[in-house]
């Protein structure tokens, strides 16, 4: 699932270094408008919908916890 999630986040914001930090988030790397895509693509991608309680750094400070969170939403 991870490389999946990777691939597009890669195609929806390549300028973004996914593997800079574990802490995409709290760093400043992803800034808000980069999660509205992210989020945005990932819904559109796996089919899935991000409620707004899931909207929390802890979901997207990483390619490994995005993964997570798009796998246990897809239950």
């Amino acid at each position: 699932m991870e490389e999946k999630v990777l691939k597009v986040l890669q195609e929806e914001c390549p300028e973004v270094d996914f593997f800079a930090s574990e802490e995409l988030v709290n760093d400043g790397i992803l800034d808000s408008l980069t999660l509205t895509t992210i989020i945005a693509a990932l819904t559109m991608e796996f089919g899935i919908v991000i409620p707004y309680e899931e909207i929390i750094e802890e979901n997207f400070n990483s390619v490994a916890a995005m993964a997570a969170m798009v796998e246990r939403l897809s239950r």
